[in-house]
């Protein structure tokens, strides 16, 4: 709803090629992050009791997308 309010598909955007939704999108896009990078330990994501990982569209229809995973670092 926070972005939403930040970056509604009413807000006469002059950008809106693929549909309402397109500026919006982009918006929201930016005020979120494209990447992600986690400690991985003993075959474990090393996040805090309380955090997860989402994954977010901003496109009112669906979309398909890929998720690229990249472990860097020793084997150990």
């Amino acid at each position: 709803m926070a972005l939403d309010r930040l970056a509604p598909e009413d807000a006469g955007w002059s950008h809106d090629t693929e549909g309402p939704d397109d500026m919006p999108a982009h918006v929201k896009t930016m005020l979120t992050t494209t990447s992600l990078q986690i400690p991985f330990m003993k075959g474990e994501l090393m996040l805090g009791t309380w955090q997860a990982i989402y994954l977010i569209e901003h496109r009112t229809s669906p979309h398909r997308r890929e998720i690229v995973l990249q472990f860097v670092g020793a084997a150990g």
